[in-house]
């Protein structure tokens, strides 16, 4: 037996599909599917009908004398079978691509979306918004799934407070639109969820049919959660699309439309804190002022600082009213110097000083002005300047108006 290395087994079937005069040029009819046109030019496409799929690719120079069909058309290619050595897969190289019309799955498609559409289960308006901290995350998918890992990787990074409950389901196949249904209605039931995703991977329009079962869509509907639909690639969409309440491009995108980033989340709460700070200490220095303030105002209405402004004027009433008291003092005791000396000038003791004498009637005291006054034989007494004397009339003198020329 003939050992073959797997290039030249791969060579050997490539040279008896290149030698086989029916393969060499064919034309093939079947519904697009997996269509992706590359950034180098060339289209790579699935052909496929009920029972089989066929790879496709169209170089960039036939590609720009074509029109490139939508999923799920329906397409006549001619060209030729060869091998991909490098994929070891047998494929349709395109040199001609005519449109036949929408596939089946494809007018299945546009005709329970437009029903949908009619009935409103699309609207924006019923469409919930996702909770800003969900706590637990529900995630509708196949356990065994590359979109579960990459959900869990995403949910990991940017918020690993949240819980995720996993929903097992199948995600493809002709079971998979019940067990998407069942799965939805448990995490209804669970009570504590606050978001679900619904998950898959890419793949072809068949691979992602369960997505466009009006079962599902209902079910999604009817969720008592919002719901965000994570399912296939960018360019792909399905009715779980249409009547989620989020659609995201690719599972990785759902996870990260149903978390916020705690690494934003940290960076903003870092800034809230300082803008925080910076607010508490304007708010501090200006109440800081404003007492100040208060306590100047306060200073200068202090009964303290009245009852000192009253006691200076106090003293300096007390200082007025003491000299006012001794100017007073000093003027009276002049007026009664001045008295005094007046008295002084009239006291008879005075005058009796200088040799004259008082005479008055011992009986009356009455002093004795004019001769006329007593008679003869009458008692009087003489004050002297000293001592007095007792005396009686024995002559009466007339009035001499010669003596001094005053009265006597």
């Amino acid at each position: 037996m003939t050992v073959y290395s797997v290039t030249q087994l791969t060579r050997y079937i490539k040279a008896l599909l290149d030698e086989d005069a029916v393969l060499c040029d064919c034309a093939v009819e079947g519904e697009v599917s997996n269509s992706k046109l590359a950034s180098s030019g060339h289209y790579y496409f699935t052909l496929k009908d009920e029972d089989a799929e066929l790879k496709c690719v169209m170089w960039r120079s036939q590609v720009r004398r074509v029109r490139i069909p939508s999923q799920g058309a329906r397409v006549r290619v001619q060209g030729y079978i060869s091998v991909y050595e490098r994929g070891g897969a047998y494929q349709l190289y395109a040199a001609d691509l005519v449109s036949l019309g929408d596939g089946r799955l494809w007018q299945d498609f546009l005709a329970l979306r437009e029903r949908l559409r009619a009935e409103g289960l699309f609207d924006e308006e019923i469409k919930r918004p996702l909770p800003a901290w969900p706590r637990r995350i529900g995630v509708v998918t196949s356990p065994t799934a590359a979109a579960l890992q990459d959900i869990l990787n995403v949910l990991g990074a940017r918020f690993p407070l949240v819980e995720v409950v996993l929903a097992p389901t199948l995600v493809q196949g002709s079971e998979a639109p019940a067990a998407i249904c069942r799965a939805l209605a448990g995490c209804g039931q669970d009570g504590g969820l606050d978001l679900v995703i619904v998950a898959r991977g890419g793949g072809s329009i068949e691979d992602l049919w369960a997505f466009n079962d009006e079962a599902v869509a209902r079910a999604i509907r009817n969720c008592p959660v919002p719901v965000i639909a994570g399912v296939g690639h960018e360019t792909d969409f399905t009715i779980a699309d249409f009547v989620a309440d989020l659609r995201a491009p690719t599972p990785s995108a759902a996870a990260a439309a149903a978390v916020p980033d705690i690494v934003e989340v940290t960076a903003g709460l870092e800034m809230l804190a300082e803008r925080l700070e910076e607010l508490a200490e304007e708010r501090l220095d200006a109440h800081r002022e404003r007492l100040l303030g208060v306590e100047r105002l306060l200073e200068q209405r202090s009964p303290h600082r009245r009852i000192l402004e009253l006691a200076q004027r106090v003293d300096e009433l007390a200082h007025r009213g003491g000299v006012a008291v001794d100017h007073t003092c000093r003027l009276l005791r002049l007026g009664t110097e001045a008295a005094q000396a007046r008295l002084q000038a009239l006291d008879p003791r005075l005058v009796l000083g200088r040799g004259y004498a008082i005479v008055t009637d011992p009986v009356s005291g009455q002093v004795l002005r004019r001769a006329t006054q007593t008679a003869i034989g009458r008692d009087v007494a003489v004050r002297l300047h000293e001592g007095e004397l007792a005396a009686r009339v024995q002559e009466i003198v007339p009035q001499n108006r010669d003596t001094d020329g005053g009265q006597g």
